[in-house]
């Protein structure tokens, strides 16, 4: 007679799943009483494409019925001197923001407001997740690359004073505390999402104690994640293998110049800074942005065709929502953004369409369902 097989002997002999019928996760994480609640988040829209694109978050939030709502303020732009204390207030009660682009002035004195904002939350990490697509072709595969850049530090500490006409002395500050907190929080990050090295970008060859502080943290910090694999990498060095082989890289850690060309040199390569998600994070707050450097957040073209790309908001806002602890609304979100994505049907300008921005809006509310 034949004997039946035990439910464990089945699940061993049949077929692994493929891409197309993945392992269905029926829970995602207990969560406490309450934690459904809708939670406030504020809202700066900023200048150029931000309206656009923040706008393009709104209605997908509402789509899909997200426990969050906006304290919106648009008074807020990149030339201001300081960020109004009411939209700090709002921020420091909310413990979350979502934002657009602010243009930063070039030359003038004028301080950037993004800066600012950053050391007024002691958002002290930066994070920029470059990775490809499906369906959208880039010259690199394989790409999955984190940068983890210090953020109110280094050559952006705003010390500046013109020595005598005609010589100015800009200086680089460099902390054992901020060093210190920085790369761990990129070993936290590796050790709670599963990855396996940490990189950190350094120039101590030539700024031996400046970087040679940075480092000498790193290596700290290292020892106590045995699990994790840690190397180092000059930062000029990093740059052309970034390019030539950015697959054999997984977690980056940076001082804070660095981390800002990393982050872009990466976005670039998987795909490009309109897709890119990121955020800042610190203590008790955490604002969430497009990725790598908006450099079409001014772009008066862009905005009068309203053919900005929302995409990379999308994505930081699906970071948003896990920060939150929705993680099964910011899977939903990153589906049918990356579904959109894939299907090719509805691109912007910058990925090769010419799709407005509230088209692929229209389409990611689509994929929702």
């Amino acid at each position: 007679m034949a004997r039946r097989a035990s439910p464990i002997l089945k699940r061993l002999i049949q077929p692994s799943p493929t891409p197309l019928q993945p392992f269905l996760r029926s829970v995602t994480y207990m969560p406490r009483p309450g934690d459904g609640a809708p939670r406030p988040v504020t809202l700066i829209p900023g200048d150029g494409i931000g309206p656009l694109v923040t706008n393009a978050v709104e209605q997908v939030m509402e789509a899909m019925h997200a426990p969050v709502y906006f304290e919106r303020y648009d008074e807020v732009h990149g030339d201001m001197k300081r960020v109004p204390q009411e939209v700090i207030d709002s921020i420091r009660k909310n413990k979350v923001c979502l934002k657009g682009g602010l243009i930063t002035p070039v030359g003038g004195g004028v301080s950037s407001l993004n800066v600012l904002l950053r050391k007024e939350l002691d958002l002290y990490s930066s994070l920029v997740h470059c990775f490809n697509l499906a369906g959208l072709p880039t010259r690199h595969e394989n790409v999955d690359i984190v940068v983890i850049r210090e953020n109110t530090e280094g050559e952006y500490a705003g010390l500046e004073h013109e020595v005598v006409p005609g010589v100015v002395e800009s200086l680089k500050v460099m902390t054992k505390f901020c060093s210190e907190r920085i790369a761990q929080y990129a070993f936290e990050y590796a050790y709670l999402n599963n990855r396996k090295k940490v990189t950190a970008v350094h120039k101590a060859n030539i700024m031996k104690l400046a970087d040679g502080l940075f480092l000498e943290s790193c290596r700290e910090v290292a020892t106590k994640y045995p699990g994790i694999k840690y190397n180092e990498i000059i930062v000029d060095n990093c740059c052309m293998q970034l390019v030539s082989k950015p697959e054999q890289f997984d977690v980056m850690v940076t001082p804070n110049l660095y981390g800002n060309l990393v982050a872009n040199t990466a976005a670039g390569i998987a795909g490009g800074t309109g897709v890119m998600p990121g955020g800042n994070v610190g203590a008790d707050h955490a604002v969430f942005e497009q990725g790598a450097s908006a450099g079409n957040v001014g772009s008066m073209k862009l905005v009068e065709q309203r053919k900005a790309n929302p995409v990379a908001l999308l994505l930081s806002s699906a970071m948003m929502l896990r920060h939150l602890q929705f993680p099964s609304f910011a899977d939903r979100l990153e589906t049918a953004v990356k579904r959109v994505i894939s299907e090719g049907k509805c691109r912007t300008k910058d990925l090769g369409g010419d799709s407005t921005t509230q088209e692929v809006v229209d389409a990611v509310v689509a994929a929702l369902d």
